[in-house]
């Protein structure tokens, strides 16, 4: 194959995988790349992400913390980060949110091994992993007024956006001490059905973890319950954080940090889909945008989204917010 990036059969070769079978997947990234290895009954999975664009190595630890506090996370089989190598277990196809499309009785308990799953995770001491801190909820919310405001042709008030955020999210800060393991990305497409039975229950596999901070134990939850890629009903929601609530020693506060988390998250979720519309041409983001600004106007309507409510209120007007802003070009 003349496209496949230099230096990946030498790579297979000295991770005992001379001759296999390669064959491209598809994906949506810039720069990593994966590719399915098959050598007879074997098969792996092959990521290629190449410095100085992408950092492989994250993967590789987060990867390995997972694996020893009980996670399924894939095995790791040779890799050379240097090169930006990385052969893995694979998988295979049964994507949680794909599996569902086919298989919707299984939704319930396919998300309560999911919400299972972040309970055993914060159960366990987080990695030594960056923390999710302050500064760095800022840069992620400041996405919305960087992006979708301007391409809104709102004229908006940053100054108050962001004392608006600190002050919402300031409590929550000392409630993630010491933290938790939070993946980032915890949602349907990014979780694997290892072995589905006809009721969804099975083992599940984690992966597209190379993010992962030190935060909340909330984080994840929102991710998962609050999916910009799949609708999941309020009665699913409130079920599932109810088992969250339920098995895990959470705060009395929890629920106030869900909905700031929630808020903050699907905040920062319409700026970056503003962004790969406008600035990489990935239109497709935009038709996601109104499950997330639905989800992130009920999280604003908790009273400790008071503040950020407030400016949304004087600086997106509501007709805006009901229209998403449509195509971008």
């Amino acid at each position: 194959m003349s496209d496949l990036p230099e230096g990946l059969e030498s790579f297979l070769a000295s991770a005992g995988w001379g001759g296999a079978e390669i064959e491209p997947i598809p994906g949506d990234a810039s720069f990593r790349r994966y590719f399915r290895i098959r050598d007879g009954e074997r098969k792996a999975m092959l990521m290629h992400a190449p410095p100085p664009h992408e950092d492989p190595k994250p993967f590789i630890d987060v990867a390995r913390y997972l694996q020893q506090h009980g996670q399924r996370a894939p095995e790791l089989y040779a890799e050379a980060p240097g090169e930006g190598w990385v052969l893995t277990e694979d998988f295979g196809n049964d994507r949680m949110r794909d599996w569902l499309d086919e298989n919707p009785q299984g939704e319930e308990p396919a998300y309560a091994e999911a919400i299972d799953a972040l309970v055993r995770l914060h159960d366990q001491p987080p990695g030594e992993f960056a923390p999710y801190d302050m500064p760095t909820y800022m840069r992620e919310v400041q996405l919305l007024t960087e992006w979708y405001c301007p391409h809104m042709k709102l004229d908006v008030d940053t100054a108050a956006f962001d004392a608006a955020w600190q002050e919402a999210l300031a409590p929550l800060l000392d409630r993630q001490r010491p933290g938790v393991t939070v993946l980032r990305d915890y949602h349907a497409e990014n979780i694997m059905l290892l072995d589905p039975s006809s009721d969804g229950r099975g083992e599940q596999g984690l992966i597209d973890f190379q993010d992962a901070l030190v935060g909340h134990a909330a984080y994840d939850i929102v991710s998962l319950l609050q999916d910009a890629r799949r609708d999941v009903s309020l009665g699913l929601e409130r079920s599932m954080l109810d088992r969250y609530l339920a098995k895990a020693n959470a705060p009395d506060e929890f629920e106030a940090d869900y909905a700031r988390l929630g808020a903050q998250r699907n905040a920062k979720i319409v700026g970056i889909f503003t962004r790969l519309a406008k600035r990489d041409g990935k239109q497709r983001y935009l038709a996601m945008i109104p499950r997330v600004w639905e989800a992130m106007e009920r999280d604003l309507a908790h009273p400790a989204l008071g503040p950020v409510a407030r400016w949304f209120e004087a600086n997106i007007p509501q007709n805006i917010r009901d229209t998403f802003g449509g195509e971008i070009r």
